[in-house]
């Protein structure tokens, strides 16, 4: 699956690439026709721990999914973001096999 990586307010790392990267594929043994998907990453200026957006859009033939996350790192953000996206696309995939 081709990643769109974008890291706003930061310069990002190559190892949280490869961990978003990582993260993505294993979305695709839930159901693999996802086309692509577009990450965005921004760190956010306020005084909270939690500054840390993760932003995720999934494009699936005749439907996008977006799920945005905050979190105390990126890591935990990818992750929150990921299961949510897992929960949604099962749910289409059963959709789809109801029809």
């Amino acid at each position: 699956m081709k990643v769109n990586l974008q890291a706003v307010n930061f310069n990002v790392d190559r190892k949280l690439v490869d961990f978003v990267q990582e993260k993505l594929d294993k979305l695709e043994k839930y159901y693999d026709k996802i086309i692509s998907s577009d990450v965005f990453l921004r760190l956010e200026n306020t005084s909270d721990k939690e500054n840390k957006t993760v932003e995720i859009k999934i494009n699936v033939p005749g439907d996008d999914f977006v799920v945005k996350k905050t979190a105390k790192s990126f890591e935990e953000g990818v992750d929150l973001a990921v299961d949510s996206l897992e929960r949604v696309i099962v749910k289409r995939k059963e959709k789809l096999r109801a029809i």
